[in-house]
This record gives structure tokens, C-alpha cells and sequence, in this order.
């Protein structure tokens, strides 16, 4: 009887742990107002692939949009916005770092602040 309590606590024992170290990817939708250009989108997709827990990234300048894949296990969306923050871009309810804002290239500033894309 002690042996099968034995092999049945094993056993449940194996399954949480191979469970627990399945990471699970999430995908979402951040909206960054403030990218203008392939020069935003670089800097972005360049810092944020150096981060923990980022599988994938892809800034749509012209949608305005951040798609990011993470494992949860690592980081979290609000990790994943104060990062973006931290570029220079507003990444949804988050602004941007005032200090990281300042140090971007005039085409990557809005158009406000005496910056926006180049004119062709």
C-alpha cells in the first residue's frame, strides 16, 4: 500500500513539474501614438529584443500599434509598456520617459514639439 501511495505521489510529482515548466506565450496589441517612423520602430523593436521574456515584436508605425509575444512566466504587459516608455514613446496609459523623450532624433518627436517624419 506505502509503495502505490509512494508511486502515486511520484507520479503527481513528475506532472506538476513538467506542467509548471511549459512557458506560455501571450500576444498583445499596445497601442505607441507617438512612433513616427522606421527610425521609432527600430529603436523600439532593437531595445525590446534584448528583454526578458520577449519572443517577438513588431512596431506598425503606421498603424500606431506595438504587437508583442511574451512568456508570462518573465514579464507582463505593464513591464512590456514601462520598457517602451523607457525608449521614448507613449506605449498605451504609460507616457514617455521625459529623459529618454529628449535624447530621440527630431523625426521621431511629434510634430509639436518641432519633430515628426521627414518630408519627402
Amino acid at each position: 500500500m506505502k509503495k502505490m501511495q509512494l508511486l502515486l505521489l511520484a507520479f503527481f510529482a513528475l506532472i506538476g513539474s513538467v506542467s509548471a515548466q511549459t512557458p506560455v506565450k501571450k500576444t498583445v496589441v499596445i497601442k505607441t501614438p507617438t512612433v513616427q517612423c522606421e527610425k521609432c520602430k527600430a529603436r523600439i523593436e532593437n531595445y525590446m529584443s534584448h528583454e526578458d521574456g520577449i519572443v517577438k515584436i513588431n512596431v506598425d508605425y503606421k498603424k500606431k500599434i506595438t504587437t508583442v509575444t511574451f512568456l508570462t512566466d518573465r514579464t507582463n504587459i505593464e513591464n512590456i509598456k514601462a520598457d517602451i516608455a523607457n525608449v521614448g514613446y507613449d506605449a498605451d496609459d504609460v507616457t514617455a520617459e521625459p529623459d529618454s523623450y529628449k535624447r530621440l532624433p527630431t523625426c521621431c518627436k511629434k510634430p509639436e514639439d518641432g519633430g515628426g517624419p521627414a518630408k519627402q
